[in-house]
């Protein structure tokens, strides 16, 4: 488990085909059902946070993230998508996985480093492989936690 922030089983999940604000929406309430937050408040701070600019990270891959009061250290939940989804990421393509980061409202460089080692760990071609081709649920938890520390640094 990444020591810059924390994960659950429940906040993994694997979905079928959706547009991005479902995928918005479904991610908040993993953040609410996982770490006991309001679903609304979570969806209106990564809207606000997509208004700014896609978080389209690239290579498949979106990265929503917000700060938010009622944390005590980040916190992160993963969709994986059955069918690729557009998130105007900035290389054009799809995304079939979205890993959400949720951190303390204070919190700067706390955020920009949870930000960074999930960067890390999306560049990564083995993860990313691994986890699109996860069976389930458990395997992607399996897998964020067996390579989240790698790219803690």
């Amino acid at each position: 488990m990444s020591p810059l922030y924390s994960i659950r089983p429940e906040s993994v999940a694997i979905i079928d085909e959706a547009e991005k604000p479902e995928i918005l929406q479904r991610l908040s309430q993993l953040f609410a059902d996982s770490w006991n937050l309001d679903a609304g408040q979570v969806l209106e701070q990564l809207e606000e946070r997509e208004r700014l600019g896609s978080t389209g990270f690239g290579r498949g891959v979106a990265i929503p993230h917000a700060r938010i009061a009622g944390l005590s250290r980040p916190v992160a939940a993963l969709i994986k998508l059955r069918q690729p989804a557009d998130f105007a990421a900035a290389d054009g393509l799809p995304v079939d996985i979205v890993f959400g980061l949720l951190s303390p409202e204070n919190s700067g460089a706390t955020h920009l480093h949870a930000l960074a080692a999930i960067s890390r760990l999306m560049r990564d071609e083995r993860v990313h492989d691994a986890l699109s081709e996860a069976p389930d649920e458990e395997a992607i938890y399996g897998l964020l936690t067996n390579a989240a520390d790698r790219y803690a640094a």
